[in-house]
C-alpha cells in the first residue's frame, strides 16, 4: 500500500477533482431520493381517488427533462419525477397540479436558507413544513427547528418594521416603479395585496423604496403610502411607472402633483389583447411592438395611427385602451434613450414576484399578514442584491436636474433647439 502524503491537506489537482465528483454525485443521489420520496408521498395521499372506471386519478408519469442545478458542491444534473394529476379543482374548473416544495419548477440553483424561506412561505408552504422540506433539500436538519424558523420570522418582521420607518430625506429617487401584487398567504378571507415601490437613485442604482399591505385599486391605500414616504423626507419622483388600473395615479396627483406619469406596456398589452379575439393576437402584438419599440416618439405616434386604421372599425374598445392613455404610454420617449428599456414597464417588480404572484393553491392553516409582509420584504431584499444599475447611470442626475432630451439625446442648449429644428426642416 502506498504511503499517504506528508501533508494530507495538500491535495493534487486530480485528487481534488475526484473529491468534487464524489460530492456532486452524492448530492445528486440525495436530491433524487428526496424528490422521489416527495412524489411517492403525494401519490399515496390520493391513492383512493379514482375515476368511474376504477383507475387512479393521481399516478406517476415518468420524468421531467433533465436540468442543471447549481449547488455549493457545483453543478449537478437532476431528473425530477413527474406526476399526472387528473383531478379537477371545483373552484376553478382547472386540472390540479403537483408542485414540489423541495425543487420548484423555477429553481436553477440552491439558495441560502435566508432566501428560500420567504419564497416557500409565499408559495404556500406552512411554517411547520419548513424543517422537513429543508432537511430533505439540504441533506440534514442540523440547525433547523420550529423554534429557529419562528425566531427568523420574528427577526424579519422587526427588520421590515424598521425599514418602513426609516428616514428618506438623504435619498433621491428620480424614477419610481409601482405595482400592487396579490399573494395568497393562506389568509382566511382575503389575499394579501402588497403595495410595492421601487426607485432609481440619482446614481442609477435600483432600490426598494416602500412596501406595505393595502388594496391594489384603492387610491386611499396608495395615498397613505405616499404621504408616509413624503413625511419621512421623500422627494417627488420625476417619472412614475405603473399599471393604468391602479388607484396610485390619483394618489400621486394629490401628494406629488409635479411627477410625470408612464403607463406600463406590460400591463397595457395584456389589456389590449383581452379586448381582441385570439386570432388577432399575433398581428396585434406586432402593431403594439411597433409603438413601444419605435425609434422615437414621432415614429411611435405614426405606429399608433396604423394600429387605429387596422383595428379601429372592428375593435374600437381595444384601440381606445391605447389612444385614451397615449400621452402616458409614450412619456418615456422624453427621457434618455438608454433609459427607455427600463421605463416602458414595471419589470423590476414583475420579475421579482414572477414566481409567487400567480399562485392559487391554498394550503392548510391561516397565514399572517405581518409574516407575509416580512417574507415579501426579505424576498425583495435578496433580489435587490442582484439588481444592476440602469443603463447610462450618469444621465439619471441630469434627468433630476431638468435636462431636456430630444429623440433620446440630450439637448445641450434647449433654448436654441426649436430654431435648429426649423432650420433642419427647411433644409
Amino acid at each position: 500500500m502506498p504511503e499517504p502524503p506528508a501533508d494530507d491537506h495538500a491535495l493534487t489537482p486530480s485528487s481534488s477533482s475526484l473529491i468534487d465528483q464524489i460530492v456532486r454525485e452524492g448530492a445528486r443521489k440525495m436530491l433524487a431520493a428526496a424528490l422521489q420520496a416527495e412524489v411517492d408521498a403525494y401519490i399515496a395521499a390520493f391513492a383512493d381517488e379514482r375515476d368511474e372506471a376504477g383507475r387512479r386519478l393521481v399516478v406517476r408519469n415518468g420524468y421531467h427533462q433533465p436540468r442543471e442545478i447549481l449547488t455549493a458542491a457545483g453543478a449537478i444534473e437532476v431528473k425530477a419525477p413527474r406526476v399526472n394529476d387528473k383531478r379537477i379543482d371545483e373552484g376553478t374548473g382547472e386540472r390540479k397540479r403537483f408542485s414540489s416544495a423541495i425543487l420548484p419548477a423555477w429553481a436553477r440553483k440552491t439558495p441560502s436558507i435566508s432566501e428560500v424561506l420567504p419564497l416557500l412561505y409565499l408559495h404556500g408552504l406552512s411554517s411547520g413544513d419548513f424543517v422537513p422540506a429543508l432537511g430533505q433539500f439540504l441533506g440534514s436538519t442540523a440547525g433547523l427547528s420550529a423554534a429557529v424558523i419562528t425566531k427568523l420570522t420574528e427577526q424579519w418582521k422587526a427588520e421590515q418594521r424598521a425599514f418602513a420607518g426609516r428616514d428618506l430625506s438623504g435619498v433621491d429617487y428620480v424614477y419610481l416603479w409601482v405595482d400592487g401584487i396579490h399573494v395568497n398567504i393562506r389568509l382566511e378571507e382575503h389575499k394579501l395585496c402588497l403595495l410595492v415601490m421601487i426607485g432609481v437613485r440619482a446614481d442609477g442604482r435600483k432600490e426598494l423604496v416602500a412596501l406595505t399591505d393595502g388594496y391594489r385599486e384603492s387610491t386611499e391605500s396608495w395615498a397613505d403610502l405616499l404621504r408616509d414616504a413624503k413625511r419621512r423626507g421623500m422627494r417627488a419622483p420625476v417619472l412614475a411607472i405603473g399599471d393604468g388600473a391602479l388607484g396610485f395615479w390619483s394618489a400621486l396627483r394629490e401628494v406629488f402633483p409635479q411627477a410625470k406619469e408612464q403607463r406600463c406596456w406590460f400591463h397595457k398589452i395584456s389589456n389590449v389583447l383581452g379586448a381582441l379575439p385570439k386570432s388577432a393576437h399575433p398581428a396585434a402584438k406586432k402593431h403594439l411592438a411597433d409603438i413601444w419599440n419605435a425609434e422615437d416618439k414621432e415614429h411611435a405616434q405614426a405606429a399608433v395611427k396604423d394600429f387605429q386604421a387596422a383595428y379601429g372599425a372592428k375593435y374600437p374598445k381595444a384601440v381606445a385602451k391605447v389612444v385614451d392613455d397615449l400621452d402616458e404610454l409614450l412619456a418615456f420617449y422624453d427621457y434618455p434613450l438608454e433609459h427607455w428599456v427600463h421605463l416602458r414597464t414595471t419589470n423590476p417588480i414583475e420579475s421579482t414576484f414572477a414566481t409567487v404572484r400567480h399562485r392559487t393553491k391554498v394550503t392548510k392553516g391561516p397565514g399572517s399578514r405581518a409574516a407575509g409582509l416580512a417574507m415579501a420584504f426579505k424576498l425583495i431584499e435578496s433580489a435587490q442584491a442582484r439588481w444592476r444599475a440602469v443603463n447610462a447611470p450618469h444621465l439619471v442626475a441630469l434627468v433630476r436636474a431638468g435636462a431636456k432630451f430630444r429623440k433620446g439625446k440630450l439637448i445641450e442648449r434647449p433654448e436654441e433647439s426649436p430654431a435648429i429644428e426649423e432650420q433642419s426642416a427647411a433644409a
